[in-house]
Order: structure tokens, then sequence, then C-alpha cells
């Protein structure tokens, strides 16, 4: 157990989902708000009454859940299908969250914003700073830099920019800064910002739900009737800053391999689109499922012999995929393509954990699962140097160790 000789008075974490929702943000969130509640900590969670997969959930509007206190305020629920729906629901949270942060906050508390919405700092500054708080910024993206480096939904060039300098600005104010990688605070220092602002705190996976088991015992292969295939995975969201083209030329590839088997669980715009294309072209390689449980995500991670993930490279210093500390967790091989200097192939080069080719190699892509389809030490010894990376530098444990640490340091810093 974590020390905490002087815990903080108040910790105010915002975000805009928590559990029960199971998307990203709501799981790192939900892993670490309850680890310092148990540690002393005074911990309140502002949230929305929605869940990521169906914005028409309504969940209570306070309650206590592992000693957090977690008040959800009131949004619109438009949720994902359309941009205009989803700006309302950001624009109305950001105004229920103003006048929640302005009962909840008090002097000497400090105000943990993630960024889901984007720019919540924005809002959440000007509140900590009258009520006598200290701001921390933690920073799951960089926005607005995502949003124009899709190509969709980027702002006008001069809004960009102020609102880019804004965002600068309240990083220069906080008490600190977490970033997820290196890049990411690469990304802010070539802005003028100083590296000693941001501190690096990775996501993490829960290393009670994921465990590495045999893939023929897991109960979805056996239902899946897969128990001689060949399974590769991919779990979590296919969006946006995701490409799902060089997957799907990969896989025409190897459609005459009937032993190869492609599991997709989750959701997405991409995903979506993948689903779409799939059938138009006739693969019958490739399985497609909802988000699984929290209780299910184990089984289903066991599941594949080897797990996909993706990033575009405009992405790089911007968003980091979660998904990686999962499949290390599992103990599995990881096949990535992207950008093979950044962080997900850097840290697949350096624990040995996996394999990386670069966006729009589909018979590179398609090579190397050829090949690790093909030899089993290999791909069990990646498998071990993947849990042994994960349980040296990604736990939960690990991570709320560093999130103390960093509250003890905020008097000293602010």
């Amino acid at each position: 157990m974590i020390a905490v000789d002087k815990p903080a008075q108040r910790v105010i974490f915002i975000n805009r989902f928590y559990p029960p929702d199971i998307s990203a943000t709501s799981q790192m969130l939900g892993g670490i708000a309850p680890r310092l509640a148990a540690l002393g900590y005074d911990v309140a969670v502002l949230t929305s009454r929605l869940r990521y997969d169906n914005p028409k959930a309504n969940l209570p509007a306070s309650e206590t859940l592992a000693g957090v206190l977690v008040k959800r305020v009131w949004t619109t629920r438009f949720g994902r299908s359309g941009l205009a729906g989803r700006a309302v629901d950001y624009l109305t949270f950001y105004w229920s969250i103003i006048w929640a942060l302005l009962g909840t906050a008090r002097r000497g508390s400090v105000v943990v914003v993630k960024t889901d919405p984007p720019l919540l700092a924005l809002i959440c500054a000007p509140i900590a700073w009258l009520k006598g708080a200290s701001l921390v910024n933690w920073l799951q993206d960089v926005f607005p830099e995502v949003a124009s480096a899709l190509g969709t939904g980027g702002l006008p060039k001069p809004v960009h920019a102020v609102v880019a300098k804004l965002r600068d600005a309240t990083c220069r104010s906080a008490a600190a800064n977490v970033v997820l990688s290196e890049q990411m605070r690469l990304f802010f220092t070539r802005r003028g910002l100083s590296a000693d602002a941001f501190t690096i705190i990775p996501n993490w996976a829960d290393d009670q739900l994921i465990a590495p088991v045999r893939a023929t015992d897991t109960a979805l292969r056996q239902r899946l009737g897969w128990a001689s295939s060949f399974v590769v995975g991919y779990s979590g969201n296919l969006g946006r800053a995701h490409d799902y083209g060089t997957l799907l030329k990969a896989a025409e590839l190897l459609r005459a391999d009937p032993d190869i088997k492609f599991l997709m669980i989750g959701g997405g715009a991409g995903m979506v689109e993948l689903q779409s294309a799939v059938r138009e072209q006739g693969l019958d390689n490739f399985q497609f499922l909802p988000y699984q449980s929290e209780s299910d995500l184990g089984d289903a991670l066991g599941t594949s012999d080897l797990h996909l993930l993706c990033l575009k490279p405009s992405m790089e210093g911007l968003i980091v995929p979660s998904k990686l500390y999962g499949i290390l967790a599992a103990g599995r091989p990881a096949l990535f393509w992207g950008d093979t200097s950044g962080d997900v192939a850097t840290d697949l080069r350096k624990f040995q954990a996996g394999l990386s080719v670069p966006m729009g190699d589909a018979s590179g892509l398609a090579h190397a699962i050829r090949a690790l389809q093909q030899n089993a030490s290999l791909r069990d010894q990646l498998g071990v140097n993947a849990r042994n990376a994960f349980l040296s530098f990604y736990t939960r444990e690990q991570s709320a160790a560093a999130w103390c640490r960093l509250l003890a340091s905020l008097p000293q810093r602010h």
C-alpha cells in the first residue's frame, strides 16, 4: 500500500464519463479515483449522466462509489452519431460543469481536468483560480490540434491559433500537467512550454482483471468455435484517428487462409465503416462484436493469439492508444501499423513485445501476421516480454503511486 503523509484536502476530477461507463477515459479515471480515496484523499468526480455507448442512459445524479463522491450533471443526449449533436452535448456539459465546480471546489482543493470534452480546462481554470484551488491538466489528447490533424471538424486557422494559445496558457498557469508519453511532452516543449511543467504518467490496465491465459481456454473462443484458428484481435475504439484501410487490404491478402480469423471488438466510426467494407467485399474471415463488459475483458483479450493497434502518423504526440496496456497485460504480442518511430512502435521495440509496420504497408502487415502465425515460439516470447513490461511499468498501483507523488509535490510546484 502506498503511504501518503499529507493527503490533499479535496481532489476533484472532471471528465464527461465515469463508471459504470466503460470507455477508455472512464476506465482510467475509475481506477485511480478510488485508489486515492482509499489512501485518505477526499475525492469527488464531476461527470455526466450518460454512457459513451448509450447516450440515453440516465445514471444517478449523485452517489458514492468506492469512497468517491460522484456528481453527475445534466447534459443533452444526442450522442456520437453526428458532429452537431456532439457539439451540443459538449456545450451543455461545459455549462453544467461551471455551476457544479463552483459548488464543489474550495480553497486548497486540487482540480484535475481531463480532456473529454475537448478544452475543458479553458472553462475550469478561471473557476479554480477564483476558488483558490490548484489546477492539474490530465491531457489524454491534445486539442485543437487533434481536430485539425484529422481533417474534419477543425477550427478555422485564426480561431485555432487563439484557442491553442489559450490552451497553452492553462498549461502555464496549472500547478501541474500530466501527459501520457514523451512524444506528448515534446509536443508542448516545441511550443515553448517548459518540460518541467509536464509529468509523464502513462495509462494503465488492471492486473486483476487481465492476466495471461491459454487462448483456447477462453469462453469467447469456444463460443466462436475457433479452437484451431489463429485469431488476430482488435479491441477498443476504431475511430477517425485510426486507419482501417491497411488492415482491410492485409485481410484480403490473407483471405485464402481459412485458419486466420480477425476478431474486431469495440466501436467507433472506423469500425462501422470497416464492417461495411468487409460485407461489400465478401470477406468471411472477420467477426465483429460490441464492447465487452469489464468482467469479460480479460477473457476477450485472451481470446486472440495476436493483437492489433494503429494510429495515424499525424496523431503522434497528440494521442496515445490506451489499448496497448491491456494487450501487454494479457501477455499477447502486439502488431502496430502507423509511425514506426512513434510512441507505440518505440515501446514495442524497447520491450521486444511486438512488431510494427508503416501505415499503408498492407503486404508488410500481412507478412507479419503470417510470420507470427507460423512461429509459436516467437509469439510466446513476445507475449512473455509484454507481460513483464506491463508489470514493470503499467499497473494501476504504479499509476496511483505516481499520482500520489504528484499531488504531494503540488504545494512546492504551485
